[in-house]
């Protein structure tokens, strides 16, 4: 089979825009049935009547992005070099990398849950638990920390998988976790009385699954993914790719962390309703932020698939298209939720300060989304080209270094009105310095050319 004859069967570069829809919409979908989950996990939490379990769960939300974060330093930093060695039609090293992302995904879960369980109370203290709040968040805590290592795997074949095209896999992989995870929600939580910890466990339950169905999946259907030991090694050059893209990915993720944490610590001076608040603002905020990173994430192999193969006349086409699209989406999606805010936060309490202030603050979250969208496409396309300094960059501003700048000088000039308006004014300043070292990183190509 000549090379030419392999590319064609992983992607359709003569059909660019079919192409990323086809690459795009599944990821969009497990994008949609994991806010769903989400959904299901706050509604049915809140449903509890108690804002402590709310607030508890909420303040928790960070330890979930940070084993994400860690998940996605291989899954992102291997599906990034992945979708290049494709486009060189290296099928050897494709096999050597997917085994290696597979087993140190397994070894820093276990690795990590050790010191999470050890210091667990200091740790649950930073994310903002007040005295009241701490049994619920600890409950909630103590399962998440232990099932580190299934929450963690599932990320890798999912990205792994749509670098060889399959994305319809990769979609079904994180929809079947999602909805065991929603069917379970309900029974641990409200019929075993389970409150905080029965959605840990169902969340952990639900990734487990996951984690079971791509590791079939690997093993029965890849054409190129391998987790057989005897591949398990890459080079230091490789090493490095991984590492310095899939870092860059991580601290986005921490990142989004740490401003969560500091967001909880000035909210409570407010009162734990606030923090309850901000939890069910932020999850409905989901409705438009999950499906912006479905679109900015579907692109990636394809984007890593063309740059490795060099045809940057095409990347520039689908980048152009990219941008467009999901700006416009994002615009369009944050109109809606804006107008219908207050019904939609009060579909989880039907408390008249929580459902006020949430409805106030889902606002405000949701109003810069266009300019988010321009901050997740280029992020996406600097990991999946290897471009790893403007990846960090970006990673370190829109819910980072610049989120935490702007947040620090709204407060300090208007309040709470200042923190409500952080989010959209970072958002905004991000995108100008995506577009700006957009045009820097790929002048050489001319990818950036007016």
């Amino acid at each position: 089979m000549s090379d030419t004859k392999e590319k064609s069967t992983v992607f359709d570069t003569e059909h660019l825009v079919r192409t990323y829809f086809a690459q795009a919409l599944p990821v969009v979908f497990s994008m949609i049935i994991s806010l769903i989950y989400n959904l299901a996990d706050t509604y049915f939490v809140a449903r509890t009547g108690s804002t402590l379990i709310v607030a508890g769960v909420s303040v928790c939300a960070p330890v979930f992005t940070v084993l994400m974060a860690f998940g996605n330093v291989y899954a992102q930093g291997g599906s990034s070099l992945i979708s290049r060695l494709m486009g060189k039609n290296d099928q050897g090293s494709v096999r050597r990398v997917s085994s290696f992302c597979f087993y140190l995904a397994i070894a820093t879960g276990l690795v990590l849950a050790v010191p999470m369980l050890i210091f667990q109370g200091p740790i649950l203290r930073l994310l903002g638990a007040s005295p009241e709040v701490m049994p619920y968040a600890r409950e909630y805590y103590l399962v998440l920390a232990a099932g580190a290592p299934a929450v963690i795997l599932p990320f890798i074949h999912s990205n792994l998988l749509r670098c060889e095209g399959a994305s319809t896999l990769s979609m079904l992989g994180n929809v079947g976790g999602s909805v065991i995870n929603i069917i379970l929600d309900p029974i641990f939580i409200q019929v075993l009385g389970m409150g905080a910890a029965g959605a840990a466990i169902a969340t952990v339950i639900g990734n487990l699954a996951s984690d079971l169905f791509f590791l079939a999946i690997v093993l029965g259907k890849s054409r190129h993914l391998s987790v057989a030991p005897r591949d398990w090694r890459v080079s230091a050059g490789e090493l490095r790719q991984i590492f310095s893209v899939g870092i860059t990915a991580a601290v986005t993720n921490i990142a989004s962390s740490v401003c969560v944490v500091v967001t909880n610590q000035f909210l409570k001076g407010y009162g734990d309703e606030k923090i309850a608040a901000w939890g069910i603002a932020s999850k409905v905020a989901m409705i438009a932020q999950m499906v912006l990173i479905g679109l900015a994430f579907g692109g990636v192999p394809l984007f890593g698939y063309l740059y490795g193969g060099r045809d940057f006349k095409k990347l520039k086409k689908l980048i152009s298209f990219c941008t467009a699209f999901i700006s416009c989406y994002g615009l369009l999606m944050a109109l809606i939720i804006i107008l219908l805010a207050r019904p939609l936060t009060l579909v989880f309490m039907d408390d008249p300060g929580v459902v006020r202030d949430s409805a106030l603050m889902l606002r405000w979250q949701v109003s810069g989304s266009a300019f988010a969208g321009i901050v997740l496409l280029f992020t996406c396309l600097f990991q999946a080209t290897g471009k790893a300094g403007p990846a960090l960059a970006l990673s370190l501003s829109r819910q980072g270094l610049l989120f935490l700048a702007v947040l620090g000088v709204g407060v300090l000039v208007a309040g709470f009105n200042g923190l409500l308006a952080a989010q959209p004014i970072a958002d905004a300043l991000s995108a100008a310095l995506a577009v700006i070292m957009w045009r820097a990183a790929f002048r050489k190509e001319g990818l950036s050319a007016a």
